[in-house]
């Protein structure tokens, strides 16, 4: 097994307030990973440690074998990308945009696009399928384009390790396909290493290749979606009622809700 990405006893967070508490997994080259849990679980305090934002309190992180805390500012955004929530945009086209994602391999001095950051930022234009929209403003996106139009940037920076934080989140079911299946074709095709945060548990079944659940700071489980999504960890974590059965088609687990007053009749 290539343990492309590891942690271990990995602490980080706010000191007083929350904590993340001796985090360890890992995760090999190419693999699609989803980060499940509750609000306030710690999902993105452990994005935030992971990428840097927030300091190492103890423990350590390692990318192909090189320690994260010790890259460079430069190093770190040409090794992890990130993906938010929401994308910041400014008055900028899809195509400026998408080529911000080569800043951490400008030289000193150097002020203009070269060739190949052109076209390493039309590959992934083309990949992303946003090649209509690069002539577009990124505010006059919606929240879809918008998304694809992030990880198109994020590529753009060739990163070993890509991190994306709830993308489908605000978006319709259409789009969610979208992304996540292209998620899946970079994660297959390329090699890429996905670890990603997101909410809804059937989506993360499906997609993804093993799940961590968090808990209170505290990493509960991790394992295949078969491993993690059962109704006893699920009911104990978030509180709630569920069935969990299997998707007939793709062989993948499936939650189902309980309602308050279906539960009265039981």
């Amino acid at each position: 097994m290539n343990q492309f990405f590891k942690i271990e006893e990995f602490s980080c967070g706010y000191p007083g307030r929350f904590v993340l508490d001796n985090i360890s997994f890992e995760i090999e080259k190419g693999q699609f990973v989803g980060i499940i849990g509750p609000n306030g679980s710690g999902k993105a305090t452990l994005f935030k440690g992971i990428s840097g934002e927030l300091p190492t309190m103890s423990g350590n992180s390692k990318l192909n074998g090189q320690h994260i805390q010790k890259l460079s500012l430069r190093e770190k955004d040409q090794t992890i990308a990130v993906v938010t929530q929401n994308i910041e945009v400014g008055n900028m086209t899809v195509e400026e945009y998408v080529l911000m994602g080569r800043m951490p391999y400008r030289k000193q001095f150097q002020f203009f696009e070269t060739t190949d950051d052109f076209a390493i930022a039309e590959k992934y234009i083309q990949l992303t399928g946003i090649s209509e929209l690069r002539d577009k403003n990124m505010n006059a996106l919606s929240g879809g384009e918008q998304q694809l139009a992030g990880i198109a940037r994020a590529l753009t920076q060739e990163p070993q390790l890509l991190l994306l934080d709830e993308p489908t989140s605000h978006l319709d079911i259409t789009h969610q396909v979208q992304i996540l299946n292209l998620i899946r074709r970079l994660s297959e095709n390329l090699g890429l290493t996905v670890l990603m945060i997101i909410h809804d548990l059937n989506l993360a079944g499906e997609y993804c290749d093993s799940l961590i659940m968090m808990q209170k700071g505290a990493m509960r489980k991790k394992g295949t979606p078969h491993e993690v999504l059962n109704y006893e960890d699920i009911e104990a974590v978030y509180d709630t009622v569920v069935i969990t059965r299997t998707n007939p088609v793709s062989g993948k687990p499936v939650v189902f809700l309980v309602s308050e007053k279906t539960m009265k009749k039981v």
